[in-house]
């Protein structure tokens, strides 16, 4: 390449780095105030201003004995409590309320760069209580205002959600990326999303783990005229249109509700898992039980499901019976382990049935030598194993080819 041309290709990178500079360098304008703010704040929101716009706020303060449904807002600090007094780890358990933020977002959609969160709503410790801060977004273009008020550019904290992890806290992210030229960099929290959690504890007790449903059925609580989640993009977009905000403050209740319900979902989760069998199912108590297997915590485990099964009737205690069996059979413990698979087989079903007869199988083939029933074991197992349509045709060829290799195992020791 001759010298002429690698000049004029260098002021040609040259010229688009100064472009590139300028454009960077483009001042933020900041927007107007909307014209519809003082009906807004007539009807109770609070305007704040800041360097880059407005913001609209909703703030509620709730005394220690608040109740929501069954459980007062101070329970919380009891919780708090028994995570100190208990000596079995889990991931929900905290300690204390210092930076701790209940969270849930109200968005103009489900995805998508177009997706705009309109309502950001935190429920935090204060004096003698709980605040209730709920910003509202002014219009879009005041949208780089309300993610700075959020604050979440501050310090360390914990973020309390109900599927926030997969909803709330990704849109957020992507709002702020979108926006990151204007705003301080997002902190990095700690997350805690207690829909997992409620999968864990209610699975097979609630038909739906809808915030709403959980409310109704455990924490003693029912919404009445309350805003439908998918109603409210509508209806915000319609406030900010038409500037009135009487139907939007019902979407804002809405959302006070999801954020009282948080902190009452933490305090109930927390009772079950710490404290003894009391008025919930038997499956509700038999998921901790199992739970606390999954996180190593086996003494935990095998308290709470002997105490499934000695308070509940066989048929109510049979997956106690079914997971206890393989604690007792690792603790080698075969003879109780044979009994606990015993006593939940008639009310097993699926996988579950199928697995306890191949287990007791194997205790009556290795431990006690009974081949005889060790053959019948197989020969029911394989029985389910191919009126099942739990698996496909190839799976299940494979199972039944084990099963056969056991059973003429067995037949050669008989």
């Amino acid at each position: 390449m001759s010298y002429e041309n690698k000049i004029l290709q260098m002021k040609k990178l040259l010229k688009k780095n100064n472009t590139q500079q300028m454009i960077e360098k483009e001042p933020f304008i900041k927007p107007d105030v909307p014209i519809y703010a003082g009906k807004w704040q007539d009807a109770g929101l609070q305007m704040i201003e800041n360097d880059f716009g407005v913001v609209f706020l909703l703030e509620k303060h709730y005394p220690l004995d608040y109740k929501h449904g069954a459980i007062y807002l101070g329970e919380l600090y009891d919780a708090f409590e028994k995570w100190q007094q208990t000596q079995n780890p889990h991931p929900i358990s905290l300690m204390d309320a210092s930076n701790l933020v209940f969270y849930d977002t109200e968005t103009t959609g489900l995805k998508g760069v177009g997706t705009h969160i309109f309502l950001n709503g935190l429920l935090e410790e204060s004096a003698n209580g709980f605040t209730l801060k709920q910003y509202v977004l002014a219009d879009p273009s005041n949208e780089v205002a309300f993610l700075f008020e959020s604050k979440f550019w501050q310090g360390k904290k914990t973020i309390i959600t109900y599927n926030g992890k997969s909803f709330d806290w990704p849109q957020l992210q992507t709002r702020w990326t979108l926006n990151k030229k204007e705003l301080p960099p997002l902190k990095e929290h700690d997350q805690l999303d207690l829909l997992h959690g409620s999968k864990r504890i209610w699975k097979n007790d609630i038909a739906r783990m809808k915030l709403t449903q959980v409310e109704e059925e455990k924490l003693g609580f029912t919404r009445l005229d309350d805003v439908p989640g998918y109603l409210a993009p509508i209806i915000y977009l319609d406030a900010v249109k038409s500037g009135q905000p009487e139907a939007l403050l019902k979407v804002l209740q809405h959302n006070e509700w999801d954020l009282l319900s948080l902190l009452t979902l933490y305090v109930q989760a927390t009772n079950l898992l710490c404290e003894n069998i009391a008025e919930e199912s038997a499956t509700t108590y038999t998921n901790i039980g199992k739970w606390y297997a999954d996180l190593k915590e086996i003494d935990r485990s095998e308290e709470l499901l002997q105490q499934v099964t000695s308070q509940y009737t066989s048929e109510e205690a049979a997956n106690a019976y079914y997971y206890l069996g393989f604690q007792l059979k690792r603790q080698k413990n075969y003879i109780e382990a044979r009994k606990s698979f015993q006593q939940a087989l008639p009310y097993l079903k699926g996988r579950q049935q199928i697995t306890a007869h191949i287990e007791l199988a194997k205790i009556f083939e290795h431990r006690e030598k009974n081949y005889e029933f060790a053959i019948e074991m197989t020969n029911q197992a394989w029985k389910l194993v191919t009126e099942s349509s739990l698996w496909t045709k190839e799976f299940k060829a494979l199972r039944l080819a084990d099963l056969q290799k056991r059973k003429n195992r067995l037949e050669r020791k008989k």
